[in-house]
């Protein structure tokens, strides 16, 4: 889980029990012994603790007796409507003797949220008044402080969102899509599948609140695909 390094969170890295798992992770490995996996993080991982995380997470990979390469990738340079920036890292068996692996290249697709956007009655989802009110407050205390809470409005000709957070269910702030003569609204479950790139048969949980969970849990799809590519063609394949 990404929260424990986060920036919109407490940043407790691997002190927090969300955190430690990341040793959980690293025991699989060691019992499956696997030629090739994938690490995927938030970019914060890297000066979590003033980059005493980073060099926990690399010489526990390295000591598993893994060779492995990093790099931020953002889901907006591939083709996905969505600001994303995430620290992908593979890494491979020492035995396979590979020295290097390359990852893929930006497409630099342009990209706008309109591809993502249902059409129809979308009322539900709009911000009701008093949780409007709200985030104006919010956003005008916050802007004294010099710091904190702001709200994000897009529209379909905007390039690409924030990212999709798990949060995302609680009130949809990071995330607001403008509509004519009326609040903003929140996206749908089925947006926020599409903004991670999730093929439009998907078929979705039955709740609203999961739903918008899952989605700000997973990874942008078709980026991941084109990680995976590159692993079959570099690694696997030889």
């Amino acid at each position: 889980p990404c929260q424990s390094f986060s920036l919109v969170g407490k940043q407790r890295g691997l002190e927090d029990t969300r955190g430690t798992l990341f040793y959980e992770y690293a025991r699989l490995v060691s019992e499956i012994r696997p030629k090739v996996f994938i690490y995927e993080n938030v970019k914060a991982l890297l000066s979590n603790d003033d980059g005493k995380t980073w060099d926990t997470v690399t010489r526990v990979f390295t000591d598993l007796d893994y060779t492995w390469k990093h790099m931020v990738l953002n889901a907006k340079d591939f083709g996905i409507p969505q600001n994303r920036p995430r620290i992908y890292i593979v890494l491979w068996r020492a035995d396979l003797n590979l020295e290097k692996f390359d990852y893929p290249k930006p497409t630099h697709e342009k990209t706008r949220v309109g591809q993502i956007l249902e059409r129809g009655n979308l009322e539900k989802y709009t911000i009701s008044d008093k949780l409007w009110e709200g985030f104006e407050r919010r956003k005008k205390r916050n802007e004294e402080k010099g710091n904190g809470f702001s709200y994000s409005v897009f529209n379909a000709d905007s390039s690409y969102t924030s990212a999709l957070l798990r949060r995302y269910y609680k009130d949809g702030h990071e995330i607001l899509i403008s509509q004519k003569e009326k609040k903003p609204r929140k996206l749908t479950p089925r947006e926020a599948a599409n903004l991670q790139g999730f093929p439009r048969n998907f078929k979705l949980p039955l709740s609203t609140s999961s739903a918008y969970q899952q989605f700000g849990n997973s990874v942008a799809v078709p980026l991941v695909d084109k990680v995976a590519e590159q692993i079959v063609n570099q690694i696997l394949s030889k």
